[in-house]
């Protein structure tokens, strides 16, 4: 187990030199790079691991036949009371033997310097594993570019929370799909699946946290989740559970050139029958290797998860989105984006959220929260939460 001291670093000093470099080829093979490189692999090799679950002896003493879970992109714990508040009393996501939560911050001005995944392990009474995927180097894309503050620890992550005790923690680093040097925000690292093992009292069974490349093509997507299951293949076997945000958008994302390629294939398909019949449903068609490669494997998704609905969603209206899109998308398409999303209504939904399973079956319905909103109705993330109850079928 590793203390959250394993992330301390004077790094920030260098930011502005590293800024200056275009590629991360470039970045690595400068002299400032190789002063750091260290104590960069340091952090982004570490996994983090502290326990504060209070769960009570009672539950241990009744075990339950079941599982609850949630995946949920929190967008880096930005409303963090809210998500806070959502985690304690939302009646879909209270109350949950498992989180496996993307897009958390440590030490970052937009998420008011938290350390996010520590934070909520101690306000839920949870024990948590966290896994470093970028130390970012600025303080981040489109609106929170102008946050206010600095950055402290600078790193960005992904974590697993559970009542139970989390055991043999590990991550497994994914490659990048774009240069994350080349571009408006750049970042040191690469995304990671985050494994472990839960004692749960019906069972031993195994949690893989999974955040995919949004900045990628399709054909990377599938790769980085084969990388995650070759993984899962060297492992003793249990039943498992992976969740997370796959960013199964159907379109290459890695640079601009493809993604307004794809967008007017789209147009061509036509705007109603993709919002229709793809964006919700990855599955079918443009993501179908990531998902085909599942079931190869004998991991099911089909009946784990909402099928159809979608988890983040487009609103033309939108002045936040508009601006994040900004960074990517060059301004003489936005016209042609409001046309198309407004043949649609306005709102553009898809599944980029997903659970997979081995030797589990679902309990009841799966569900996707949606409208998950604090007090003073400002939205806890750009994604909805994902649920799900399961039993093992073996252990």
């Amino acid at each position: 187990m590793q203390s959250p001291k394993i992330l301390e670093h004077d790094l920030n000093q260098y930011f502005p030199e590293l800024l200056k470099f275009e590629s991360i080829e470039e970045t690595e093979n400068s002299a400032i790079y190789q002063k750091i490189k260290p104590t960069v692999e340091r952090i982004l090799n570490a996994v983090v691991q502290e326990d504060f679950s209070d769960n009570p002896k009672s539950e241990i003493q009744n075990p339950k036949s079941t599982v609850s879970a949630i995946a949920w992109n929190i967008e880096r714990g930005n409303i963090y009371e809210g998500i806070v508040d959502g985690l304690e009393n939302h009646e879909g996501l209270k109350d949950k033997d498992l989180l496996l939560l993307t897009e958390l911050d440590y030490g970052m001005a937009r998420s008011k310097n938290r350390f996010v995944a520590q934070d909520l392990a101690k306000d839920l009474k949870l024990n948590y594993a966290f896994a470093p995927v970028y130390i970012a180097l600025q303080k981040g894309s489109g609106v929170e570019e102008f946050a206010e503050g600095e950055n402290t620890v600078s790193i960005h992550g992904l974590a697993m929370f559970s009542k139970y005790r989390i055991k043999n923690a590990h991550a497994v680093a994914l490659p990048n799909g774009k240069d994350k040097m080349l571009g408006k925000e750049k970042r040191l690292g690469y995304l990671r699946a985050l494994i472990a093992d839960i004692e749960h009292p019906a069972g031993d069974f195994r949690a893989v946290t999974v955040h995919l490349d949004a900045h990628s093509s399709r054909k990377h997507r599938h790769f980085q989740m084969k990388i995650v299951l070759d993984a899962l293949e060297k492992l003793p076997p249990l039943p498992t559970i992976i969740g997370g945000d796959w960013n199964t958008t159907t379109f290459n994302s890695q640079n601009h050139r493809r993604a307004i390629a794809g967008y007017w294939r789209r147009v061509m398909m036509g705007p109603k029958r993709v919002v229709k019949n793809h964006f919700p449903h990855p599955d079918r068609y443009f993501e179908r290797g990531l998902f085909g490669e599942l079931e190869k494997r004998g991991y099911d998704y089909k009946s784990l998860n909402e099928i159809g609905v979608g988890t983040l969603h487009y609103d033309v209206a939108s002045i936040e989105k508009n601006t994040n899109l900004r960074d990517w998308v060059p301004e003489w398409c936005f016209p042609f984006i409001f046309w198309a999303a407004g043949r649609v209504g306005g709102i553009v939904s898809g599944r980029l959220d997903w659970f997979a399973g081995k030797d589990i079956e679902a309990v009841g319905k799966p569900q996707t929260i949606g409208n998950l909103k604090d007090e003073s109705g400002t939205p806890l993330s750009d994604h909805d939460a994902i649920a799900l109850d399961f039993r093992l079928l073996k252990s």
